[in-house]
Parts: C-alpha cells; structure tokens; sequence
C-alpha cells in the first residue's frame, strides 16, 4: 500500500485488518510484520529560511530538502547517516524515516539528535486517527511530547505523514584533527579530553583500521574560516601529549566513512551498534571476540563492531550499562532492537495500546 494522501492513508488504516510493516524509504532494511505501507506524500510544504524553520511530507527524500537547503546555506545539523552502503539497500532517504528512527550522525555530539530539531508532527495513528502536535500546533491536548515520542518510535506508534524541523546555517569551513595509532582506551582519553575543551568539537570518532592500515583518532571542529583555524591550533597543541597530531582544512563537511559506517560497508560479518558510558568502552572493546573490527562515534557513547555472522554481542556487555543492537545480521534468534528493561517496557505498551489498540503497527518489531 502506497497511499498518496493523508486521508488515503486513515482510511487505509482504520479498515485493516491484519498487521502492516510500516516502512520509509526502503534503506535500512528493516522490514515487520504484515503488508508493506508507505507513505507517498512528498514535497516542502513550508521553508522560512530567514526562521530557520522548514515544514515537509513525510515521504519527501532527505536529498531534496538538503538541496534546498543548500541553496540558502543551511543545512540539516544532525547530519543524517545513510545506510545504504552497509546494510546492502536501495531506494532513497526519507525524512520521515529519518524520524522514525531517530536517525543522526556523528555532530549529535555538540547540536544533539534529530529529535532535538523536530518542532512538530503529523501522524495517521493505528485506528486511522490523524494527530498533530507541536509546530504551528501550540497547545498539546493528550498530555503527551508526541514530538519526542515519533522520534525513533520506528512507526510503532503511528505513521508521519508531516514533520516540521528546525535548521541551521552551514559553516564556511571545517577543519580536523587526526592522531595515528592509539589503542582504544588512549583514543577514548583523547577524545574525552578534546570534549572537556572550550574549543566546540562536532564529531569525535575512532577506527581501527583507517585508509592507511593504521587505527587513526578523527576530531572535527566547524565554523568560521578564523575561528576554526585559531581552535585548531589550541587543541593540537591540547591533545600534543596523545602523539603526532595533523590538521587539515576544507570546505567539506561529510564524513561518510564515520557518519555511514562505510568501514563495514560490503562485508559479510554481523554489525552491531554498543552504547555505553565513555568510561567504560576500553573494557567494553576487550571484551568483543577475538577478530572483531571496531570504530567508535564518540557522539554518545558508540561502539560499532563487526563479528562473525550470529555472533550474540548482549553477553558482551556483561558488568557493563548499556545496550546494543544488531544493525546487519540476518536469520536465527537474535533479535535486532535490545530487551527493554520492565518498568520501560510496561510504558511502551500503555503508549502502543493508546496509540495503536489493535496492535497492528510494526508488530514484533522492537519487541
């Protein structure tokens, strides 16, 4: 089902009588129970540059609001990964997808997450109602932030059909700081040391195994051409005790090797996403099988790990607090999102039975 409209898409809701899978563009693979649904309104519905407000259908590619707003620009700061290269996909981004699941790149670090830009919604819920809420809509009437709760509800609670979004103007340069063959646990010290600086690093990550067969340690700084040329300096000079630290200058921004994942791109093994606190990752990384491939987004705690395929990581976190979540991995009895502890499950399912009664939203899926 592919409902053009919003009315479409209620209609098509409220008669259903079976389980739908609730889908966005088709990237990351993710597929539940039921027939396939996706929303195929598309288009900017309101862009205020001058407001750095921009208002659009759920089904519109990422690409063309990125386009749009580059020619203002400005730019999506939660820089949005895509997946298609490590998980085997195809299709476009949309930005409702990007919604439903929270999905954000390696500047969480300094602006936050994509649910931290959302200033409103619209969703066709699982008995066919239409809600909104925030935006232009001021006053919440179900006691709910259903803003916050569709961020990486992953279509459990509802299906978008309009996200309103907060922007930003895009910095003239970018400039990076690399550091070359630092253990995880000396990479961690470095990056938690360049994050307790004045100096608004926006990305802070760490590979094994880089482009030059060297683990390499990768701090990102943004903004004005002076600024980021004086901050470099400050924090090279900061991070000197770490080892050699190089510094490059661009006008480009992306880092698709940290921001998509594009180390495991193409290979077999399953890939698991760890959160857990900074202080515990260089025991956390010990702990990985023997062979596994490692990088680290240090923008909230991330640990991506590449493993032998069925390969459970859960038993990995032991004595430590966090979870984790198989990205890429098929078949067998691993399920992908982590077990919610009792007290937050009891929450989800009071939210899932308000918003979808008969439970036919994404069925099993963060289950």
């Amino acid at each position: 089902m592919e409902p053009a409209s919003e009315a479409e898409l209620a209609e098509a809701l409220a008669g259903a009588g079976s389980p739908v899978s609730v889908r966005g563009g088709g990237t990351r693979g993710i597929v539940a129970e039921g027939a396939a649904l996706r929303y195929a309104g598309r288009g900017i519905s309101l862009y205020e540059p001058g407001a750095l407000t921009l208002v659009a259908q759920a089904g519109t590619p990422v690409a063309e609001i990125e386009a749009a707003l580059a020619a203002e620009g400005q730019r999506l700061a939660f820089e949005v990964p895509d997946m298609r290269g490590l998980l085997g996909t195809e299709g476009e981004s949309t930005i409702g997808g990007v919604v439903a699941a929270n999905a954000s790149g390696p500047r969480r670090v300094s602006v936050g997450a994509a649910r931290d830009f959302l200033l409103g919604v619209r969703f066709v819920d699982g008995a066919g109602r239409v809600v909104q809420n925030g935006g232009r809509v001021m006053k919440n009437v179900t006691g709910y932030d259903l803003v916050k709760l569709m961020a990486g509800s992953h279509g459990t609670l509802g299906v978008l059909t309009e996200v309103s979004l907060k922007v930003l103007p895009k910095p003239e340069v970018a400039g990076v700081l690399s550091i070359d063959g630092l253990s995880v646990g000396d990479a961690v010290a470095a990056m938690s040391a360049a994050l307790g600086t004045p100096w608004e690093v926006t990305a802070a990550c760490h590979t094994d195994l880089s482009a030059n067969d060297r683990p390499s340690t990768q701090l990102r700084i943004e903004g004005m051409q002076a600024s980021v040329t004086y901050r470099l300096d400050r924090l090279k000079a900061h991070l000197a005790p770490f080892g050699e630290v190089e510094t490059t200058l661009s006008d480009t921004h992306d880092w698709p090797w940290f921001r998509d994942v594009e180390r495991f791109a193409g290979g077999e093994e399953d890939v698991w996403r760890l959160h857990c606190k900074p202080s515990d990752a260089p025991g956390l990384a010990a702990r990985l099988p023997e062979g596994a491939k490692v990088m680290l987004d240090w923008g909230g705690g991330l640990i991506w790990a590449a493993v032998a395929p069925g390969t459970d990581l859960r038993a990995t976190l032991g004595p430590f607090d966090g979870h984790a979540t198989r990205v890429r991995g098929q078949g067998g009895s691993i399920a992908r999102f982590h077990p919610e502890p009792p007290a937050l499950a009891a929450l989800t399912a009071g939210l899932r039975a308000k918003f979808d009664p008969r439970g036919i939203l994404n069925r099993g899926l963060m289950a």
